[in-house]
């Protein structure tokens, strides 16, 4: 089997994280991770330390790079506003672009990874199951910009594009914006702790609409599958878990498994609570020897707030990917005290 070799772009985040991890054990691969910021956890990839928006610092990095042959771009710099993201989210894509084509002869594919913010479920209730080929809500968003722009340079070009769209990506990394893992983790230990029944944070609406989810790990199966596959160059595709649920009913689980009851619907400010409970979270973290994770590290209250505060359906089509070859799938109700019991495991909860 001709070996691989994969550029993960964001290689600390979650997605990036897990895209790694799935990556590197696959001996068809090797796999490089570039990020700002060093390795907080032991890999087998190549890693380099780069600030996509920096064009020249790309350029200087990347130019010894021409093994080359499949990128994963799961890098995202968050800004106050979703207009403020458009400009430097695709000047960090083009800049990868322009220092890597002239290196890496071999290159085969460049894969987006976006969300269902595509479809504008950040915006209020929207058409669902959402479908790649619904028309787009008339917003800001880079998921557009670098779309477009990534289509239109691949015109007359050997290499593929393709783009994956999850929702409620579930895994675990440090200071990631939208790790939704390590919210609820913290925040059933916190309860835990304090002897409180583990009440639903967000909006009673939210608590009883449809929702899905992603494994991370999952994910990036599906990213690495979706990159080789033939069938599935230059397109788009939705990719989450493969079922549906309501926080309602999966809360139970999620509270059994802190030995907590499940509580009815509090709606808190998750920014306000997190920020007040740094202190608790240290008390924690002291009295069950957990790894030295600040609060801060590991959850985003203001993320969290937008989480469960969507009161409507939140699904996204996956037929097209079944179509294509994709028939894998993760029950979520069981995914989520699976994945809390490995935070358990590695000391990052009590």
């Amino acid at each position: 089997m001709a070996k691989k070799t994969a550029l993960v772009l964001g290689a600390l985040g979650v997605v990036g994280r897990a895209t790694m991890t799935h990556l590197a054990a696959r001996p068809e691969w090797e796999v490089i991770g570039l990020s700002r910021r060093a390795p907080d956890f032991e890999t087998s990839a190549r890693f380099l330390q780069v600030d996509l928006s920096d064009a020249t610092a790309c350029r200087d990095a990347l130019r010894g790079l021409a093994d080359v042959t499949h990128v994963f771009f799961c890098a995202y710099a968050p800004r106050p506003t979703y207009e403020a993201e458009v400009d430097v989210n695709l000047a960090m894509l083009q800049n990868l672009t322009a220092a890597l084509e002239p290196a890496a002869s071999g290159l085969a594919h460049i894969q987006l990874v976006h969300g269902s913010k595509w479809y504008g479920c950040h915006l209020g209730p929207y058409k669902t199951p959402a479908r790649e080929d619904d028309p787009r809500p008339d917003i800001p968003c880079f998921y557009f910009a670098q779309q477009d722009w990534l289509e239109a340079h691949q015109r007359g070009r050997d290499w593929t594009w393709s783009a994956v769209r999850p929702h409620g990506i579930c895994g675990f990394a440090v200071g990631s914006p939208i790790s939704q893992l390590t919210n609820l983790a913290a925040f059933g230990a916190i309860s835990a702790h304090l002897g409180l029944p583990l009440s639903f944070p967000g909006k009673p609406g939210a608590f009883t609409s449809l929702y899905q989810t992603t494994e991370a790990s999952f994910l990036a199966e599906a990213m690495a599958w979706i990159a080789t596959a033939p069938q599935c160059a230059n397109e788009a595709y939705n990719v989450t878990n493969g079922d549906i649920f309501r926080w309602e009913q999966l809360w139970p689980a999620v509270a059994d498994f802190f030995g907590i009851e499940p509580g009815p619907v509090r709606t808190l400010d998750l920014a306000v609570f997190m920020a007040e409970k740094a202190a608790v979270w240290e008390d924690i973290r002291a009295t069950h020897g957990l790894r030295d994770y600040r609060l801060g590290d590991l959850t985003n209250g203001a993320w969290a707030n937008w989480l469960y505060g969507t009161d409507y359906d939140i699904v996204s089509s996956t037929s097209k990917l079944r179509q294509a070859g994709w028939h894998r799938m993760v029950d979520s109700e069981a995914m989520y005290p699976r994945l809390l019991q490995g935070l358990r495991d590695q000391r990052i909860i009590p």
